[in-house]
């Protein structure tokens, strides 16, 4: 059996083929799954706002729109109505002061600014000790308080919200998000008038 000689000619059309089959598999595969999982990320986006904002009939996900915030980046808000009429509003933000980076959330207001609940949507912080903000006992201290008229901070920036023991850093970046969302929110005005 004769073998074949190594040339450059050989390995440019074999590393030619190989690419092309490589990037057409990868094309198909991008095609045959960005269908799967824009449909799992919206389903996950009405789950975050069904947990925050509660009694609303539209689809949230489909009215969404963007709000410029005061230090230069834009939340995402979600307007939940019931028969029409605005009664709540679920906002997508973050704070980038995490232990371990970003951290996402997704919080409800009633239309007073009023916080009627708060779910962390995404984070990388410590297990067993960042990754408590998820836990109802932490989040429950948010839920029914305005920060308009109250102060969320933790207890050490002389705020009113019992630190993670151990996690100072994700419970400030958890507040500041959730500030950043009713400081955007009310700035619309619909933290202190109905439009």
């Amino acid at each position: 059996m004769a073998t074949i000689k190594s040339s450059f000619v050989n390995l440019l059309v074999t590393l030619t083929v190989i690419t092309l089959v490589a990037g057409l598999s990868l094309g198909y595969v991008f095609q045959w799954t960005k269908e799967p999982i824009a449909k799992a990320q919206m389903q996950k986006q009405l789950q975050a706002i069904e947990a925050v904002v509660k009694g609303y009939d539209n689809n949230p996900v489909v009215e969404k729109f963007k709000v410029a915030t005061a230090a230069g980046d834009s939340l995402e808000f979600f307007p939940a109505k019931e028969k029409g009429e605005l009664i709540g509003m679920a906002v997508k933000t973050k704070s980038s002061k995490g232990y371990s980076g970003d951290i996402w959330l997704m919080v409800g207001f009633s239309m007073d600014g009023t916080i009627q609940n708060a779910v962390v949507i995404e984070h990388k912080e410590t297990p067993g000790l960042g990754s408590k903000m998820t836990d109802p006992k932490f989040l429950k201290q948010y839920m029914g308080r305005n920060p308009g008229s109250e102060n969320l901070n933790v207890k050490k920036d002389g705020g009113s919200v019992d630190a993670i023991t151990g996690a100072t850093i994700s419970s400030r970046a958890f507040s500041e998000a959730v500030q950043k969302a009713y400081d955007t929110f009310h700035s619309m005005s619909y933290g202190n008038d109905q439009q």
